[in-house]
């Protein structure tokens, strides 16, 4: 396979390409605020700037933290697999929402091992429009297999590693997160890992993207769905301090 790079500034160029309809709507916002200033009374004016800056630093400060979490950071060189001792014979599963920029990475990084990949994007759950407009700009990794999170078609005991980047939380039900974990942790050796990574509902991603946090979950609704499944989280670190990447296994002892 051709070896691929990303491109500069594709990750935030990406973020504007699939939600520009939300910037068409800040900026109007911003257009019809600064036009209406003309016929308020003295006492709103102020109020109308105010609110005119937070809506433009909101934006701002989003896009700027997009830059270095998806083009200047390490997520997408993988440089933070090397500390966990994966074997370049290792049998790997990617498991994406709909969206996939790593298989490619990952199929680069370890080339001699085996890479299934698999997609549980369901149209009739998942309907953000982002979805749609990045599944027509990037083409499905060869073989990705669509799939169902209630019905993972893996062998017990079969996978060393499966990687999970910004996608389980998609899973918005906690009963069908649960399930969809426990099928995995059945489906690994009694060595393999499963590998988290995601932006969680905290403060950081809070300052970043205000109310958007709410997409993701909490490390306490992490936790609990790891612990429902009977995975043991052996490891939790940063990439940047806007994602969280959390390492299970189903044998060994916990964090």
């Amino acid at each position: 396979m051709e070896n691929v790079s990303r491109k500069p500034f594709q990750g935030v160029t990406n973020i504007i390409r699939f939600n520009w309809h939300f910037y068409v709507f800040a900026f109007a916002l911003v257009a019809l605020l600064l036009f209406i200033k003309q016929f308020l009374p003295e006492q709103l004016i102020v109020t109308t700037l105010v609110l005119t800056f937070l809506i433009l630093t909101s934006i701002t400060f989003s896009l700027a933290a997009s830059y270095y979490i998806y083009d200047c950071s390490n997520l997408y060189t993988l440089d933070w697999l090397d500390d966990l001792n994966i074997s370049v014979n290792s049998k790997l599963v990617n498991i994406n929402a709909g969206f996939d920029e790593t298989s490619v990475l990952l199929s680069q990084k370890f080339p001699t091992s085996s890479l299934t990949v698999f997609d549980f994007y369901d149209p009739n759950k998942h309907t953000e429009i982002s979805i749609e407009r990045a599944r027509k700009a990037y083409p499905a990794f060869p073989e990705t297999k669509t799939i169902s999170t209630n019905a993972i078609p893996l062998k017990e005991n079969s996978i060393d590693i499966i990687f999970l980047v910004l996608a389980a939380h998609e899973i918005r039900i906690p009963e069908e997160r649960t399930l969809f974990f426990k099928q995995l942790h059945a489906s690994l050796t009694n060595d393999g890992k499963i590998i988290v990574v995601e932006h969680q509902r905290d403060l950081s991603n809070f300052i970043a993207y205000n109310f958007g946090f709410f997409h993701f979950h909490s490390k306490k609704t992490w936790r609990h769905s790891f612990k429902t499944a009977e995975l043991i989280l052996a490891e939790e670190f940063k990439i940047t301090p806007f994602i969280a990447t959390f390492i299970l296994k189903k044998n060994g002892s916990p964090s």
